[in-house]
């Protein structure tokens, strides 16, 4: 196959592969559609968690950790909502139904579910604190956008793998993002494909802009009065990674977020959100 050719036979195999994702779970499906509701019923709620076992263990798991420093235990779905909030408790069971959605799939020798789903996770949680600091456009999807803004990643390392690790060695090779090195060597980004599986997933519109320009939020004009969400998920993709917990295994050494958040604005509010963020990943590290 010639080069001019090859990128556009790639870009249609991964495509074709959005349809060999894993099925949604009842309780998925469920969340990802009341996402264009402002708030959800406690007892609706409830009633969808409670018919998956396994999802009602972790989510007991998680609100008696130690990183919530509970006096007592917590014993019911009803009661860990009362605790959080039912958007904060949906947020919790959408990151553990995505990574066992995720954890389904077979990946290519080098990749590692558990880091990817970490990563995925680590962005849901800081995107979702970084618009409730600012004036973000659709802030209440910033929680999925950021849990889901790397799923063309893993749609080409399980259609292309081979192509795909060749993109992955360059970057780590040549110290380039790996966004970058996706242009280049492919023609199209990881960042592309998300929006396809979003769009094909029926997300709401606005998330699926999000991750479409998380690399390169200057070219999203959604937003013209207020900041853009796809800009706020870059900020929080940037702090993750700067963190060390990246969506692919790579050399980089982890450094302070601090002035990646002071940069754009933050200020004070940086160190909060910092220690929010640690509480909420202590929380749910031992259940990925």
């Amino acid at each position: 196959m010639s080069p001019s050719v090859l990128p556009a036979a790639l870009r249609e195999r991964a495509l074709e592969g959005i349809g060999k994702l894993p099925p949604f779970s009842p309780v998925l499906t469920k969340l990802l559609a009341s996402l264009a509701k402002d708030d959800i019923m406690v007892t609706e709620l409830a009633d969808w968690i409670e018919k998956d076992t396994v999802l009602t263990g972790n989510v007991m798991r998680m609100v008696n950790s130690a990183a919530y420093g509970r006096m007592g235990t917590v014993s019911s779905v009803r009661h860990a909502i009362t605790i959080l909030g039912t958007n904060r408790l949906r947020n919790v069971v959408l990151g553990l139904s995505v990574c066992n959605m995720m954890a389904q799939l077979k990946l290519p020798a080098g990749w590692s579910t558990k880091q990817f789903n970490l990563h995925a996770v680590a962005v849901a949680n800081m995107s979702d604190l970084v618009v409730q600091n600012i004036n973000v456009e659709y802030a209440e999807g910033a929680f999925v956008a950021g849990l889901l803004h790397d799923v063309g990643k893993l749609l080409l390392a399980v259609t292309c793998p081979e192509e795909y690790g060749s993109v992955i060695a360059e970057s780590k090779r040549e110290g380039r993002e790996l966004f970058d090195v996706e242009m280049s060597q492919l023609g199209f980004s990881h960042a592309e494909l998300s929006q396809k599986v979003l769009e094909n997933w029926k997300l709401p519109i606005p998330v699926q802009v999000a991750t479409r320009f998380h690399h390169n939020p200057d070219a999203d004009a959604t937003a013209p009065t207020l900041i853009a969400l796809s800009r706020a998920l870059q900020l929080a993709d940037f702090t993750v990674n700067a963190l060390g917990v990246t969506a692919v295994a790579d050399d980089r050494e982890a450094q302070d977020p601090a002035p990646i958040l002071l940069a754009f604005g933050l200020g004070d509010k940086s160190e909060r959100i910092l220690k929010l963020f640690d509480q909420e990943m202590e929380a749910i590290r031992g259940i990925l």
